[in-house]
């Protein structure tokens, strides 16, 4: 991102970025310099960087532990792991220790930040190496090479990962065929966008191109922030080229002329490699100027870092802080399509259905349709992780059970499966033999599993808790909602649940569901319902009465005034004594 663009407010994340990265906080002469380039308040800026939680203020933290606490991180240990560093760093005060939501390393936990750096497979020994370390003070770019090793991890190939796209198939193509022709290929083969939602691709980028104006943009939602899932790590990682290809691609359909790249900051380790591919696509022709050689197809893509909230994973939340803003979803209509970044008409997909996209044009409609289902073309790729021999990701054809699933990864005694993420299905064993695909269980790619092992209450707890962390606060059926939903469930994990308590999270869930502003308010209790649903003798035998009970006890913490003041009669105490 160039930030040399002087009073240009939309920049304001990525100044905010580069300097938490450059001094490890934002200091107050920054957030002073920064009003006065971008005409903004040092009251807006501010706003900004609490709402952000890999922004803060703190200047003495020069080590910025976050540990991962996913479920499948607690389910690795990383509870110990917190411990360890807690005790042996805790009265340092060069070290600010959190916990973090999920970090894209499900696979290969429990993991962590480091100054933004991402450490995988936490032991002991790696615990320990960091704690010493930092206790020599060592700066964490100077750290051993080896403690930031992040695995591929890919398990099965399909469509999509068997490496067979040829650099500059899909744009000799555009070129050749014109975008009508391509357009109609994307419809032919019932692509999809992959993100979760569905929305047909093609159509996405016509609506774009039709909507009359002199710019339009291309942005890649890399924002993977949904619990569970890290696919688009690898794609990212492994098929970049073929990901900047389809942006590419999307930009000579559409008209657009500028790109960006929305990378969620946990994966700050790729920005580097992203970068590179970006300028090796210039040196090809594929980018820049008169790309292949044509006069007008000029196209160009910059990486804007995201800054650790969930909630930009909404595809207007994600332009709303690409504005330099909190990510705060929009009201729609108008949808980005017609009047996205800038005001400008915007497609923004995720990362596997560019690279769909450009695999599509390169080898047509048919090769893509011809898996999966009919109305589910194509393939998806997966992140599996959880009670498992082999997690890591994995491409099936739409239309594929559970199950099978289950199988290829060597799950046993498995009891459920949390599909789609936190916000996504709580799948009992009856299911089993149902499929992932629009037409059954649709996802992003997350696939978490959890055998007889695993208290089911302890998964929907940290759920619950993600969501109530991770709600916007903008509307009030999300904020008081995800808020009062982990109450009643934390109740229920333990012990002190009623039926008029399971009344009360039916109830809740419903209005989150129907009454929230966006897809966050309206899924966050999900799993929850399932829980209530799918798993009924389990919740059974959790209940304590079949009456109410409050979850808080009014006389019992008047203990202490009682022994303060020397008093132990009925006055003292609420309701009838026992």
């Amino acid at each position: 991102m160039n930030l040399s663009v002087i009073g240009d407010p939309l920049l304001l994340l990525q100044h905010l970025q580069a300097k938490q990265l450059e001094n490890g906080h934002i200091s107050n002469t920054d957030i002073s310099l920064l009003a006065d380039k971008l005409s903004l308040s040092a009251t807006q800026i501010r706003g900004i960087i609490s709402f952000y939680s890999f922004l803060h203020c703190n200047k003495n933290i020069k080590f910025n532990l976050l540990i991962s606490d996913n479920i499948t991180d607690r389910m690795q240990g990383n509870a110990a792991i917190f411990k360890t560093l807690e005790n042996r760093l805790g009265q340092d005060e060069n070290v600010l220790l959190q916990m973090t939501s999920c970090i894209g390393m499900c696979d290969q936990g429990p993991a962590m930040l480091a100054n933004g750096r991402t450490i995988t497979c936490l032991d002991d020994a790696r615990t320990s190496q960091v704690c010493e370390l930092i206790r020599q003070q060592q700066p964490v770019e100077q750290w051993p090479n080896e403690l930031f090793t992040v695995a591929d991890n890919i398990r099965k190939k399909g469509l999509l990962l068997d490496d067979t796209f040829e650099a500059g198939a899909a744009l000799k193509k555009l070129v050749e065929h014109g975008a009508d022709q391509c357009l109609a290929q994307l419809d032919a083969s019932g692509l999809r966008g992959r993100g979760g939602a569905g929305f047909p691709t093609a159509n996405k980028w016509r609506f774009c191109k039709q909507t009359e104006s002199d710019q339009r943009y291309v942005i890649c939602n890399a924002d993977e922030g949904e619990p569970g899932t890290f696919k688009d790590r690898v794609l990212l990682k492994r098929y970049t080229s073929t990901l900047v290809e389809g942006m590419t691609l999307c930009a000579g359909i559409t008209g657009a002329s500028k790109g960006y790249i929305y990378l969620r900051g946990e994966y700050l380790f790729l920005k580097e490699k992203l970068a590179e591919t970006i300028q090796q696509q210039r040196d090809a022709s594929l980018l820049g100027k008169q790309i292949l050689g044509k006069s007008g197809f000029d196209f160009d893509i910059e990486i804007h870092m995201g800054a650790g909230a969930y909630i930009c994973g909404e595809e207007s939340a994600l332009i709303e802080s690409m504005e330099g803003r909190p990510g705060i979803p929009r009201k729609r209509p108008p949808f980005p399509v017609n009047a996205g970044y800038r005001n400008k008409p915007t497609v923004v997909n995720n990362v596997e259905t560019f690279i769909a996209a450009a695999n599509i044009i390169q080898h047509g409609a048919d090769w893509f349709s011809q898996a999966g289902t009919d109305k589910s073309t194509g393939t998806k790729i997966l992140s599996i992780s959880g009670d498992c021999e082999l997690p890591g990701v994995y491409e099936y054809p739409f239309g594929t059970s559970i199950r099978q699933i289950l199988n290829d990864c060597r799950a046993h005694n498995t009891q459920a499966v949390q599909i789609a993420g936190a916000a996504g299905h709580l799948v009992a064993e009856k299911d089993f033999e149902r499929t992932i695909g629009f037409d059954d269980f649709a996802t992003g790619g997350s696939f978490m599993i959890f055998d007889h092992s695993r208290n089911l209450f302890e998964v929907i707890q940290n759920f619950t808790a993600f969501f109530k962390h991770e709600s916007c606060g903008f509307c009030t059926p999300c904020r008081v909602g995800t808020s009062l939903q982990h109450d009643l469930t934390d109740k229920l994990a333990k012990g002190h649940a009623t039926p008029y308590d399971l009344n009360e999270l039916r109830t809740i869930g419903q209005l989150m569901r129907t009454s929230s502003h966006c897809g966050l308010g309206a899924t966050a209790s999900t799993a929850v319902m399932d829980l209530l649903e799918h798993f009924p003798q389990l919740v059974e035998q959790q209940l304590a009465h079949s009456d109410y009970e409050p979850a808080f006890d009014l006389d019992a913490a008047l203990q202490q005034a009682r022994e303060i003041t020397h008093r132990n009669d009925d006055s003292a105490h609420h309701g009838e004594r026992s």
